[in-house]
This record gives structure tokens, C-alpha cells and sequence, in this order.
């Protein structure tokens, strides 16, 4: 482990560890200055939001896309100081922390019995939500991690992410798809963050008029094991009440070589993502290169 990698894995040891025991006014104060700060350095991840900002609200000016970054970088450590605290909140807290719209495609789809798939952006809190899954509706899910460097960090994320009582699965290593659909071939759930490809192989879709790739995963489930695919989008307001919608079902071509399915599936799905992030842009927490002008380095914004 070199030292850089040894001195990430303390300060996220120390976010779990001290974070946690703070009063609630002091962690949100926290936040809120840490978030300040780095938007006020304006490092390559809060450029990189207000770049992405620039997609999502093409005629905002360059003052409102600062007023956007800002906001986005509050709701980003929004959710650390909400992840880090949230393994000491009590089942009742949890409950009351999220409020969803439109959830009877998610109960409607359970009481099925062909497995669910929820499909998510990075928006707001997506950890929060799936212990509101795990603790209301009772119901256990299975998910997939990106592997962190230090491999200790990762084992963190696991640790935090299972404690909340979710299944998590390496996204390397190649059997991850063989056990998620197997999790819904016996009517369970599985959640995934799926609008940024990880593995360089996603479907290209349009996402704000422009080209990027997003996994093919959930339409891939979705086709094998005739599960359902639901994009959720999530989302802050002013209360400590966090919002959410779960969006009508993706549903599977009649017609298409596989290929072609996964084509209108994977468009269905960023368009849903579309729809909540256009509404919401600064819950959005995309730090990162996103479309494909950005990711070829001869083309777009560096």
C-alpha cells in the first residue's frame, strides 16, 4: 500500500469513526464547510460538475452554473456526513428519512415474485435509500461495488454497505452477473447505480443530446431472467427528509436481436435518469468524465 492509498484509508476510517459520535447541527455544519471549501478551490472534480452541469442546463450561465456547483457540492457531502452517520441510526430513524413517489411499482413488482431490478443514478443518497429498502419494506438486496484502491477501503464500503444489510459483490472478477441473476431467477432484488460505464463495453446512448455509454447490465438482467427494471431517481429538499421516485418499468422489445433490446432498454433507462436529473441537476454527484467527447482526450472539455 503506498502512502497516499494509507492516508485515504485513515481519513475515511476517521469519517466512520468520529463523524458517526458528532450532534447532528455540528456534522451538518461540517459539511457544509468542507463542501464550501473545496468548491471555493475549484479542484478538477468541481470543475468536472460544472462541466456535466453544462449538459444538463445548456443555456445557464456561467454564474448560475457556479451557484449550481455549489449547491452540488453541499448535496454531495450531504450524503458523507449522512454515510458516515448512518450505521448509528436506529431503525425508526431510517424509516422516517426517506419518503418515495410512486413505490407500488417496486411493492407491486415483489409481490410478483419474478425478482426486481432498480436501477439508479448517482443522486443524493442511494445508500440511505437502500437501507430504507432493507429496514420498511423489510425486503434484503443485492448490489455491486467498484473495488477501491486500497483494498482496505473497499473492505470498508463492504463492511459499511453489508452492515446495512445489503449483498455485495465485487464489480471485477466476472461472476457478479451470474450471481445477480440468480438473486432474481428466486424473486429477489437487485440495485445498481448504472448510468456511468465502468467497463469501457456499456451501450451507447444519448444522455442530454450527447453520446456516452451506460452498463448493460440492468437490460441484460432484465432479458435473462424476465425480471423487472425500474429506474429510481433520488433527490434533497429542504427538510432532512430525503425524496425519491421510482419511474414506470423499463419493459423488454418484443422484437430485436439481443443487441437491439439492450439498445432501447439502455436509452429507456438514461432517459428516465434524464428526467430526475434535469429536475434535481444539483443532486447529481458526477465528479467524473462522463460523456464520450470528454472521455477521448483529443476532443470536449479536459
Amino acid at each position: 500500500m503506498t502512502a497516499q492509498e494509507r492516508l485515504t484509508d485513515a481519513l475515511y476510517g476517521l469519517g466512520w469513526g468520529a463523524v458517526k459520535k458528532l450532534p447532528e447541527p455540528v456534522a451538518v455544519r461540517l459539511g457544509r464547510t468542507i463542501a464550501d471549501l473545496a468548491w471555493k478551490q475549484r479542484g478538477k472534480g468541481v470543475l468536472r460538475l460544472e462541466s456535466n452541469y453544462a449538459r444538463v442546463v445548456p443555456d445557464a450561465s456561467p454564474e448560475r452554473l457556479a451557484e449550481l456547483s455549489r449547491a452540488g457540492m453541499r448535496s454531495y457531502l450531504r450524503y458523507w456526513m449522512e454515510s458516515f452517520r448512518l450505521p448509528a441510526w436506529s431503525k425508526e430513524r431510517i424509516r422516517g428519512s426517506f419518503a418515495g413517489k410512486d413505490l407500488h411499482h417496486l411493492t407491486d413488482g415483489l409481490a410478483a415474485g419474478k425478482g426486481v431490478i432498480l436501477a439508479l443514478p448517482h443522486m443524493a443518497n442511494w445508500d440511505l435509500a437502500g437501507a430504507w429498502v432493507t429496514t420498511a419494506l423489510e425486503t434484503p438486496f443485492t448490489t455491486v461495488a467498484e473495488r477501491l484502491k486500497p483494498e482496505t477501503l473497499y473492505d470498508r464500503f463492504v463492511a459499511y454497505r453489508e452492515g446495512l444489510g445489503m449483498e455485495v459483490l465485487p464489480h471485477s472478477g466476472g461472476s457478479a452477473f451470474g450471481t445477480l441473476a440468480r438473486r432474481l431467477r428466486d424473486g429477489g432484488l437487485v440495485c445498481l447505480v448504472a448510468e456511468r460505464d465502468l467497463s469501457s463495453s456499456g451501450v451507447e446512448v444519448q444522455f442530454f443530446g450527447e453520446a456516452t455509454r451506460i452498463p448493460a447490465g440492468p437490460a441484460l438482467l432484465a432479458q435473462q431472467t424476465g425480471a423487472l427494471l425500474l429506474p429510481v431517481t433520488l433527490w434533497y429538499d429542504d427538510s432532512p427528509v430525503m425524496q425519491g421516485r421510482v419511474h414506470p418499468p423499463v419493459e423488454v422489445p418484443e422484437t430485436g436481436t439481443r443487441a437491439e433490446k439492450t439498445s432501447v432498454m439502455a436509452q429507456a433507462l438514461a432517459d428516465a435518469f434524464a428526467t430526475g436529473i434535469a429536475d434535481h441537476p444539483e443532486d447529481w454527484h458526477m465528479l467524473q468524465r462522463l460523456w464520450l467527447k470528454d472521455l477521448d482526450p483529443g476532443k470536449g472539455p479536459s
